[in-house]
């Protein structure tokens, strides 16, 4: 599997979270059905975002690059996403990326331009396969470019040459048969994912964001110098906002995923991807992450019900747990039969068939774990010390002494706890190690 990774140059947005989560639960379960992956995401660490922030702030393209790729594996971690088998790094790969440039340059479909070297997408017949569309359709629809150079709206940079004015003295730059410069992002991809995996490996993923331009452009590079490149795509959906709304910065509903997992038990944010199909829409917001958390307390209670030594897990419902993970990774309908199974073990223990209950809980247990979702982790007792904070905030509240409860949120989240107001009052959990703080 090769997944897109982030472009280090911000804080991880809920979109990061959530496909890294759809893609790590596919790892999870592919490996559960017993196959070997070996899962590739790569990082950008050298971008025109990364560049203007580094630019704005006076530092360095690398210092920026390092804090925010700090931020990305931290939410990872957090969030109980495993770390890739590779993470290649962009810039460790810039002089592949020239050979693949000359390799296009030299097959005559990519052209030199005064500021940088460009791919010519009508040279590919069936370029618009991913969006699709036809190459007419996306033509008609493109955006008018500013550069007369440029045969076509819809080619993209392959080679960006440094320019003599309106660059810092900073700026990364590379040397190469076209003068210095650095890689345009379309080719990033192509020339690590070959690398690492190969000609025809299985899949090639990330969010819907990136279907077009960015995979079409990497899988016309491929096609265009007849390298068979990924066997198949997929994409996982938009989220959404309260009310259906894009999340987006520019209409002030943007939430990063640092402050979200800060706040929440982190495994709410998986309960709640899985619960939706990957391709579809996800909506994010105070009511549905708070109902994701009740839910949890369902499937932890059980784990504090069964013993550590469990019997051996219903065949049935792992049966069914597979095809609805084989029928395009149908998680809703795998986690409403984890629930399913949570229920009718909890009312078998009830009835007395600890036997019935055994398999049942054990079924449970190992789908869970083939999801990504630890349970019990709602289990932990709290020191006196912080029962007494705790109580000393409830009464700080009540009496409207802001300030005061203010700062004992953020003594209690320095003392390694994530903080929820409820109807009942604070509530606190322990912080997953790795966890945002």
């Amino acid at each position: 599997m090769y997944v897109c990774g982030p472009t280090v140059y911000d804080e991880p947005h809920l979109g990061h979270g959530r496909f890294a989560l759809v893609w790590d639960v596919l790892r999870r379960y592919l490996e559960w059905t017993g196959l070997t992956v070996r899962f590739v995401s790569n990082v950008t660490d050298i971008d025109d975002k990364i560049i203007e922030r580094a630019q704005r702030e006076g530092r360095s393209t690398e210092d920026v690059a390092h804090q925010y790729e700090k931020a990305w594996y931290d939410a990872l971690d957090a969030l109980g996403v495993r770390r890739p088998d590779d993470d290649p790094h962009a810039t460790a790969y810039v002089a592949r990326m020239v050979d693949l440039v000359e390799e296009l340059v030299g097959k005559g479909v990519a052209y030199e331009t005064s500021d940088g070297v460009y791919f010519s997408v009508a040279d590919v017949g069936d370029y618009g396969l991913l969006a699709r569309q036809s190459l007419e359709s996306l033509q008609a629809g493109a955006r008018v470019e500013v550069s007369e150079e440029k045969r076509s709206a819809l080619d993209f940079v392959l080679w960006k040459k440094a320019q003599t004015t309106g660059s810092g003295p900073g700026d990364p730059q590379w040397q190469s048969p076209w003068g210095p410069g650095r890689p345009g992002w379309h080719t990033e991809c192509v020339v690590m994912a070959l690398d690492l995996l190969g000609e025809d490996f299985d899949l090639h993923g990330a969010g819907i964001d990136l279907a077009f331009p960015h995979h079409e452009n990497e899988r016309a590079q491929a096609v265009a110098l007849d390298r068979p490149f990924a066997r198949r795509w997929a994409h996982s959906g938009f989220v959404l906002g309260p009310g259906g709304v894009k999340m987006s910065k520019s209409l002030g509903n943007f939430t990063s995923l640092t402050d979200l997992l800060a706040r929440t038990d982190p495994r709410a944010y998986r309960l709640l991807v899985l619960q939706s199909h990957y391709r579809a829409p996800l909506e994010v917001g105070p009511v549905t992450i708070e109902r994701a958390e009740r839910s949890l307390g369902r499937l932890d209670e059980l784990g504090r019900r069964v013993p550590q030594e469990r019997a051996s897990p219903d065949g049935a419902a792992l049966d069914e747990f597979r095809a609805h993970m084989d029928d395009d990774l149908r998680t809703p309908a795998a986690t409403a039969l984890l629930f399913d199974l949570v229920g009718r073990a909890n009312a078998a223990f009830d009835g007395g068939d600890l036997t019935a209950g055994g398999s049942l809980a054990a079924a449970a247990f190992e789908i869970a774990a083939a999801l990504g979702l630890e349970l019990g982790a709602g289990d932990e007792r709290i020191d006196e010390e912080t029962a007494r904070l705790v109580d000393e905030r409830d009464a700080a509240r009540a009496a409207g002494d802001y300030v005061r409860s203010d700062a004992i949120r953020h003594e209690l989240e320095g003392n390694g706890w994530i903080v929820k107001d409820t109807p009942d009052g604070t509530r606190v959990q322990r912080r997953r190690p790795g966890s945002a703080s």
